[in-house]
Formats: structure tokens, C-alpha cells, sequence
């Protein structure tokens, strides 16, 4: 990369920046200081486009704390005319890619003890994953308690959380979060379903939430909002903490941006997650978060479970856990 390079790379980008992020006075900023650092020559000695990537990324995490503010080295394929054939092919390969990823979902299981376990990695918008979950929630919806890991879940569309929390709330919408955009000066707000396809697993019954690190943008929007109306526990680590929604825009040929153009607010707490996290109820290393919340569950089942008349199904419900926990060692 030359001197011109990249001087345009860095003018380019201080002007998308400027009209796109959410926050004005926090992109003046960032304008302020990467024109100093270029009028500086900071960028001469690096040649390497990915090196240079990282460093304007951790340049303008710092200057922002927006986790999603991120540049990306990324080669533009050469300009041809796109036929409909051709938006077809990439249309049918990005659904082949996703449907071999069963839609990001990885595990969907009854537990001994009749608790519930749904593990996947992505929010796929509905229209794309709606089948999946549903045929998930089906499943799930005679447990009696329920686990969902988000573990390794990086977020996705703002549709399938509504989507999804629809199957764990009652039929009457609860607003869920709301996006405020920039560009329009708008807000939009995201409530659950009156109707959802297939069986709800429903608003009352135990719900535990499992966090880590690496828990992003979506999947903590999901979580905080299910937590912030006290529908779920939350189990494992403070998450990323990124709340601002946004797009990516194509600097040059070489280099492509994601800028925030929103901002979530709750409806409950007014704020958001972004730079801190969702805080878990119960802190624990992520490793230890199934574990912790298995148990805790299974400990509240058998008391709930020793309260009810005792019927045949009670009953050996009742021994299942009973065992497990014995041989857990934790059995109250």
C-alpha cells in the first residue's frame, strides 16, 4: 500500500463514519483523531492491509468503546453485471450454507428430569430459520423447565429474538426492545407474537439463560430482555457488550467497515447493554454455567415436585431427579 492508498483509505472511511455513526459528537471525534494521526504519517510504515485493518479497528474501539465499530480487510470481487440467474445462484448457496448449519441450531433435547435444552450459535432471520425453531420449540414445550446456551452465540437479526422470545412468553405481546436509527431519526420497536407455529413452551415455566464472553449483539439483546421483565435467569459470564445495530459499507477495493447506525433502548430499564454487557444473575466461568444451572433447576423441580399430590408421574419424575442429584452429590 502507498502513501496516497492510504490516505484515501483513511478519508474515505473519517467521511462514512461521519455520516453514519449513531452518535455525531462521538464521530467528530473520531474524525479529530484520525486526521491528526494521518497528518502525522502514524500509517507509513505498515504495508500490510490486515495489520493496518486491526490497528484502524482498535483505533476506533477505543476512541468509540463500540465493539461493533470494525474494519475489515476484504477484497472487492471485480465489478460484472449481476443477472437474475447469478442473484439466484448466490441466493441458493447462501440458503445451501445455512441449512448445512441446520440454521445455526447444534442441540435440541429433553434432559433426565424433563428439563429442556436448546443450544444454537446465530439468530437467523425468521424466514429463514422460523421452520427450525419452531419444530424446536414443539419439542421443548412439555419440559418443565428450560435452558437455552448462547454460549457461543454471536447474534443475528433482531426478528428471530422477537421471533423466538414469542415462544417463551403468553400470547399477549410484550414489548421487547426498541432500535433508534440515525439516518431516519426513527424508532422501531420490536414486540412478541400473538401467534406462533407449533406449541409455545409458555410464560411461567423456569427459564435459564446461559452467557459467556463471547455472547454478542443479538443474543445479548435477547437475553436482556428476557431478563429486564424477569422472564429468565441469567447463568455464566458478563457478555461482549454490542448494542448498536448497523451496516457495512465498502471503503475501496480492499477494505470494507461496519459502522452502528442505532441504538437499543429497553423498555424497562430505558438504556442498553452496549459496553458492559448483560450482567448474569448467577456469576460463574462460562464452563461451569450448564452445570449450575442443570442443578439449581433440578433442585427447584423436586421441591416444586414434593409440594404437588403425588401422582404416578410425580412420582417417578421425582426418583429421576433424585438420582441424578445423588449422583451429582448436591442432593438437598
Amino acid at each position: 500500500m502507498d502513501h496516497d492508498f492510504k490516505t484515501d483509505t483513511m478519508k474515505t472511511l473519517i467521511e462514512l463514519v461521519i455520516e453514519n455513526y449513531v452518535f455525531p459528537e462521538t464521530a467528530a471525534n473520531i474524525r479529530s483523531d484520525l486526521t491528526q494521526r494521518l497528518n502525522d504519517r502514524e500509517y507509513e510504515d505498515i504495508n500490510d492491509h490486515t495489520l493496518f485493518a486491526e490497528l484502524l479497528t482498535s483505533q476506533l474501539q477505543n476512541l468509540s468503546q463500540d465493539k461493533h465499530l470494525q474494519i475489515r480487510h476484504s477484497t472487492e470481487k471485480p465489478q460484472v453485471e449481476n443477472t437474475q440467474k447469478d442473484n439466484n445462484v448466490h441466493h441458493d448457496n447462501f440458503l445451501t450454507m445455512v441449512r448445512l448449519d441446520n440454521y445455526g441450531f447444534t442441540k435440541v433435547e429433553r434432559l433426565p428430569g424433563n428439563i429442556g435444552l436448546l443450544d444454537f450459535q446465530v439468530f437467523l432471520p425468521p424466514e429463514h430459520a422460523g421452520e427450525t425453531v419452531s419444530s424446536a420449540m414443539t419439542f421443548l414445550a412439555n419440559t418443565s423447565c428450560m435452558i437455552i446456551d448462547l454460549r457461543k452465540n454471536f447474534g443475528g437479526s433482531p426478528h428471530m429474538v422477537a421471533f423466538l422470545s414469542s415462544y417463551l412468553l403468553e400470547p399477549s405481546p410484550t414489548h421487547l426492545n426498541s432500535f433508534y436509527r440515525r439516518k431516519n431519526d426513527e424508532t422501531q420497536q420490536f414486540w412478541s407474537l400473538p401467534y406462533v407455529p407449533g406449541k409455545r413452551f409458555g410464560g411461567t415455566k423456569p427459564l435459564y439463560i446461559l452467557t459467556s464472553q463471547k455472547t454478542f449483539s443479538a443474543a445479548e439483546e435477547f437475553t436482556y430482555n428476557l431478563q429486564s421483565i424477569g422472564r429468565a435467569i441469567v447463568v455464566g459470564e458478563r457478555t461482549g457488550g454490542g448494542a448498536h445495530p448497523g451496516q457495512i459499507h465498502r471503503i475501496n477495493r480492499e477494505f470494507e467497515v461496519f459502522i452502528p447506525n442505532g441504538r437499543a433502548i429497553n423498555p424497562i430499564t430505558k438504556g442498553n447493554w452496549e459496553g458492559v454487557g448483560v450482567l448474569p444473575d448467577l456469576e460463574v466461568q462460562q464452563e461451569k454455567a450448564f452445570d449450575v444451572a442443570y442443578i439449581t433447576l433440578l433442585q427447584s423441580e423436586l421441591k416444586r415436585l414434593s409440594d404437588q399430590p403425588i401422582l404416578g408421574g410425580y412420582e417417578r419424575l421425582m426418583d429421576e431427579i433424585k438420582q441424578i442429584l445423588e449422583k451429582k452429590s448436591v442432593l438437598a
